[in-house]
């Protein structure tokens, strides 16, 4: 199985993924992390040297890389992943993606301490700003995240919860 955990910034798709790895025995990989280590210097460090842009082309190459490797696996995506590249029509070729729908409150109330370390949203001056940042940016991704096979919400998106989910619809697949 390949499990697709795609959503907004502080959606908690490392943190699912994690345990969802766990839960099934199967390898976890985080997106960003890898792009990281191929990559040999930050997210930020890439945004500042090469663009948006260049990291949007390294983020789509490496999932694709990732899914011909790797026949078993739980991947967490960067959050715009999804919408570049056709990023998601291979993802849902290729495994079963679930959509962590996080409202925006909640993403604000997660993220307000940790923006400054995420390059599209360090810029921003204060919670109101990172509020209209993450409304603005969850309308524009939307479309791309409610392809996903499955969606899952707080406060049910828990990993046992999402791991039945996941089991439920491979059984009626």
């Amino acid at each position: 199985m390949r499990l697709f955990l795609i959503g907004m910034p502080g959606a908690g798709k490392t943190t699912l993924g994690r345990a969802l790895a766990l839960r099934g025995g199967l390898p976890f990989l985080d997106l960003d992390e890898e792009i990281v280590r191929q990559e040999q210097r930050s997210v930020a460090e890439i945004f500042s040297a090469e663009g948006e842009a260049y990291f949007r082309a390294v983020e789509a190459r490496l999932v694709r890389q990732l899914i011909e490797q790797h026949p078993q696996l739980v991947l967490a995506t960067g959050g715009g992943a999804p919408c570049f590249h056709d990023t998601m029509d291979a993802l849902l070729a290729s495994g079963v993606t679930v959509w962590l729908d996080v409202p925006v409150p909640e993403l604000v109330a997660r993220l307000h301490r940790a923006a400054a370390a995420r390059p599209l949203l360090a810029a921003l001056p204060d919670e109101q700003a990172l509020k209209q940042r993450l409304t603005e940016t969850i309308a524009a991704r939307r479309g791309f995240y409610s392809r996903a096979a499955l969606r899952c919400a707080p406060p049910a998106c828990t990993p046992d919860a999402l791991w039945a989910l996941v089991q439920h619809y491979q059984a009626t697949a």
